[in-house]
Order: C-alpha cells, then structure tokens, then sequence
C-alpha cells in the first residue's frame, strides 16, 4: 500500500479547508441531484422489513431489467446468453472486480497516459503493474503503440472515453480497433463509460460492447454517479462475460457483499426517468464549457489548451517551469481557486492542471475562472 499513490482529491480538498472562500474547479462531479422519481422509492423500500437484509450480490431484480434495457436502447449492447450484469457500489468498485477477476499478482494492465487516477491505483493495489501508453497531442489513442506495449504477461487495455482527466471522446473507429487487437491478443477491453451521456457539438459516445463478436473479451462499466447526480449514492454496474461472474461475486462479496438496497431501488426510478432527465443539465453544461472555453482564451499564449467534447474536463498544459502541486498550492492559497495537478494522472514531465467545471453554476464557474486566469497570468 505504501508503493500506491496518495488519492489527490482529500489533499487538494484539505487546502479548500484551510482557505475559506476557494472556488473548487477541482472535484468531477455534477451541480445537480437526483430525478425526483429516485427520491420518491425511498419511503416504500424503508417500508418492507425485507429490504433491510442483504440481497442478492449481484442486484436486485427491478435494477438488473432496468439496466439491460437501457443498455439495448443507449448503448446497442443486447444482452447475448454468454454476458451477466452486476450491479457495483459505484464505477470504481466496478474497476476492481474486474482488475482482482483478471489479473494475477505481476500481471500488466494497458493505461493510456493521462489516466484515471484511481485505475493506477487499483492495478497496483493487485500487486500488478501498470503499463502507460501516451496519447497523441489531442489525447485521442495510438492503436499502434497499444500493440506495441502488449506482452505476454498483459491482461487488458483500459480505455475511458468520454474521458477524465482530460474531456477528450474517443471515436468509434480507433475504439473498434483497439477492441479487435483485445480479441486478437486473447487480452480484454475494459471499457469505462461513466461519462456516456457528456458529448458536444458533433461528438458521439461510441460502446465498445456492442461490436458484433466482443462479448467475450469486453468487459463494460458504467456508472449513475454523472448524469443522475448520483455520486454519494454508490451505485454503478458492469457488464461481463458469463464466466467472469463467480469470481466478481467472490470479490464483490468479500468487500460489500451487496450495493446499498435502497440506493438500488433509488436507482431503479432514475433510470426510468433515463437519458431525457439529463439533457437539460447537458444543455447548460455546454453552455458552461464555452464560457470556460472563452476564459481560457485569454492565456493561449503560454497554455496549451486542448479542445476536447466530452465530460466536463479541461486538461490544459501551462508552459512554465513549475512544479504542478506547487502552482495548485499558489492558485489557492493566493487567488482562491482549485485545480488538480497532472501529475496524479500520470503526467510526469510538464505542467498540466485539470480544470472540472460540473459542479458549479454558471455564475460561480465564471467567477472561478476569472480567479485561475488571474493566477496563470500573475
């Protein structure tokens, strides 16, 4: 455990404490909550003794045929006789089974640099290693260098998209080929989606698991923490080849034994109020983004910035000689603003900040940003 990386969101969150007033660009999550649909499940699930035993490990029924039909019409993913759902405390949680199913102890897990932290994390926590391919200067992947960084000992490429840290949308023909060097290589495709439904402009979110023929080597997860304002909630999913089910049971168990019941039936009314609830948010959040956009503007000269559609990330580059966490330490301390440093993503050379603009309205996103413009200038 000494050898994982600390997670960055408590440090940068403990500087907040101690600077009242901070404007946080910094945690990835949305401004809004749950439909009132989720909330209203509640009192009756408390009603009935029964809801306050443990259930089954891998979901509750209701959930299980409401994410198998969102999965059809969202996603294109029919659920063939070899593929299982299971229902997870969040999309993290997810990750792990999938990393403690697949892998042995010394085994490599593909990530494209800059990734998401808590992959890292969870790869080297299973005593495997984290193999980091680098993205192109848009951040979009190399397929070839993909392929070139498999070994013997490789289990899976991960890839997510749209993608945090850096908001970048990966298209449905470099996701179709990284999947089929997955099949050739008799290796997986983790894909991690929880960010399906934040797309602009012309962008699509592409699944992977709906190529004809992936089943078998695909494995998909997917969270209600972003688009359902769902994040203290714990509730995200996965979708799995058949025989990866009694290991992931045998992790999940151990660890939780089930996801909370009554956010599960919370879950249920979310997401049969689905993708209509959120486009209202995803409207202003475009909104939003070109505001950010617009700011950013205004330090082109020593940021690299790019333009990606997808999430609600910006990781931008800033053309100085400093130490990442020494600027995010200054931009609070001083202009009362937070951002995280790239180097948790896994950016070691250079100085990159990623900039999350979800959590806030518009106005006091402004705000904030006018403070982190301020402080790159000064």
């Amino acid at each position: 455990m000494q050898s994982v990386q600390s997670p960055i969101i408590p440090v940068v969150g403990e500087l907040i404490r101690r600077n009242p007033g901070t404007i946080s660009l910094g945690q990835g999550v949305v401004h809004y909550g749950p439909p009132a649909r989720a909330t209203e499940r509640i009192e009756a699930v408390l009603a009935d003794p029964v809801n306050h035993r443990y259930q089954l490990v891998q979901g509750i029924q209701p959930l299980l045929e409401a994410i198998e039909s969102k999965l059809a019409v969202d996603n294109a993913i029919a659920l063939s006789g070899n593929q299982q759902i299971v229902v997870t405390a969040g999309g993290n949680m997810a990750f792990m089974n999938a990393v403690l199913t697949i892998t042995d102890p010394g085994d490599e897990v593909i990530l494209l640099t800059p990734y998401y932290f808590n992959h890292e994390m969870a790869i080297t926590m299973a005593s495997c290693r984290p193999v980091l391919v680098a993205t192109d200067d848009e951040y979009q992947p190399e397929p070839d260098a993909i392929e070139r960084a498999i070994t013997p000992r490789t289990r899976a490429v991960v890839t997510v998209s749209p993608n945090n840290p850096t908001g970048a949308v990966y298209g449905e023909a470099v996701l179709r080929r990284i999947n089929g060097l997955c099949r050739r290589h008799g290796i997986f495709h983790i894909s991690d989606e929880a960010y399906e439904y934040f797309t602009y402009g012309d962008a699509r979110h592409f699944s992977p698991g709906s190529i004809e023929g992936a089943s078998d080597h695909t494995i998909s997860l997917y969270s209600l923490s972003k688009a359902y304002g769902f994040a203290s909630w714990r509730i995200g999913y996965m979708v799995i080849p058949d025989s990866m089910l009694m290991s992931v049971k045998k992790a999940q168990d151990t660890i939780l034994i089930c996801p909370p019941v009554v956010s599960q039936a919370a879950a249920v009314g979310a997401l049969e109020e689905g993708r209509p609830y959120c486009l209202p948010f995803l409207q202003g959040l475009a909104e939003v983004r070109e505001l950010v956009l617009h700011e950013l503007a205004g330090v082109e000269s020593f940021c690299r910035v790019p333009k990606t559609d997808g999430a609600f990330y910006f990781l931008i580059r800033v053309e100085r000689d400093l130490e990442p966490m020494d600027l995010v330490r200054d931009l609070v301390e001083r202009f009362g603003v937070a951002v995280i440093p790239g180097t948790t993503f896994g950016l070691d050379e250079g100085c990159y900040l990623r900039i999350a603009y979800g959590a806030l309205e518009r106005e006091t996103v402004a705000e904030g940003m006018g403070r982190l413009v301020k402080g790159l200038t000064t």
